[in-house]
């Protein structure tokens, strides 16, 4: 992967770890509950669900373009589309809030690993996101599992700093999100917006 596109991928990554999402929001639940240490369970899980959904969207994406090329651009245009309308989606979304329960019994790690990687592996709007995501990215010419081992690195790396960081100081977080969370969301939504009408375009 060329140094310029592994940039803008590490931009979009960036963009959809700090969008509202249900990961994110069970980093900043769990952190204020049980702590940053404990939470880092549900964060892996999460990580680990999001490198299941790269594979199969990848290997997916890869096994169609062995059938044409003709089929990635195709795909990049229609997720480019769906960038742009994820990315109004977002832009128009309400400020998360944290709300926090009394008496909250201790949780396992183990649950807290499964809640992490069920919340990912459950939600199609994700596995929506990367089958449009990837397309942008894919150089057919490339070893797929070499562009899988960077791009699954990538996104993992930033979703587990990411999600640390809501999770290390989800007390402080929840009330400057209910602030300032609709302009966060516009600034987040702008930049889905914009990747999804400027990929396509590249080549």
């Amino acid at each position: 992967m060329a140094l310029d596109t592994w940039l803008i991928y590490l931009l979009a990554a960036v963009g959809l770890s700090l969008s509202p999402g249900p990961n994110g929001l069970l980093a900043l639940t769990h952190g204020a509950l049980h702590g940053r240490r404990k939470a880092l369970n549900t964060i892996f899980g999460g990580a680990l669900g999001f490198v299941v959904l790269i594979a199969l969207s990848m290997f997916g994406i890869g096994a169609l373009l062995q059938a044409s090329v003709r089929w990635l651009t195709v795909l990049q245009w229609v997720g480019g589309a769906y960038l742009v309308w994820l990315g109004i989606q977002v832009w128009r979304s309400p400020p998360i809030g944290l709300e926090l329960p009394a008496g909250t019994p201790p949780r396992s790690g183990a649950s807290m690993f499964r809640q992490g990687a069920l919340s990912a592996l459950t939600n199609p709007k994700a596995l929506l996101f990367f089958a449009a995501f990837l397309p942008q990215f894919i150089d057919p010419a490339r070893s797929l599992w070499l562009q899988f081992l960077i791009m699954a690195g990538t996104f993992a790396a930033v979703e587990i700093a990411t999600e640390l960081l809501i999770a290390a100081f989800a007390q402080r977080l929840s009330p400057w999100l209910k602030r300032v969370g609709r302009r966060f969301n516009q600034a987040c939504g702008g930049i889905f917006m914009a990747i999804g009408m400027a990929l396509p375009l590249r080549s």
